[in-house]
């Protein structure tokens, strides 16, 4: 009996479990004129090496916030390199005046709001929150 009884609230756990989020994807707003960046595209402009989209128009690049899991993930996926060394990387290149970083969000909402109203705007986001004013330009599985 008692086995049923923790059968059961497994089972009930589980089904009310948020499902699994969708994958992490890199958008640009629909207006940008693009519909695809390479992946050596995105670490370009995410690592400032460049900031000029195919279409011509400036990249405007934002991050997620330091605190949410998929700004590591992002990193992570796209160049294989953990916060603390993007970090360090930003604190070199902002030292030596080269370049700045991407411009960082206070809360996930900021990074929908930015890419849907600048033209140039390029963060990433789950793609679930993706939507018509976003063009997902490359897909990170």
């Amino acid at each position: 009996m008692f086995s049923l009884r923790l059968l059961t609230c497994v089972l009930l756990c589980l089904a009310v479990s948020p499902a699994p989020a969708g994958e992490l994807v890199v958008v640009v707003n629909a207006r940008s004129g693009v519909d695809r960046l390479s992946r050596e595209e995105v670490v370009n402009i995410f690592m400032g090496r460049y900031r000029v989209l195919p279409s011509g128009v400036t990249a405007w690049p934002i991050d997620q916030p330091a605190a949410l899991p998929a700004r590591a993930l992002f990193y992570r996926k796209l160049v294989d390199k953990d916060l603390s060394e993007i970090n360090a990387y930003w604190a070199r290149l902002v030292f030596s005046g080269k370049t700045s970083p991407p411009r960082q969000a206070r809360r996930q909402g900021e990074v929908v709001d930015w890419v849907a109203s600048h033209v140039g705007a390029v963060g990433y986001l789950d793609s679930d929150l993706v939507d018509a004013r976003m063009q997902i330009v490359l897909p990170l599985p």
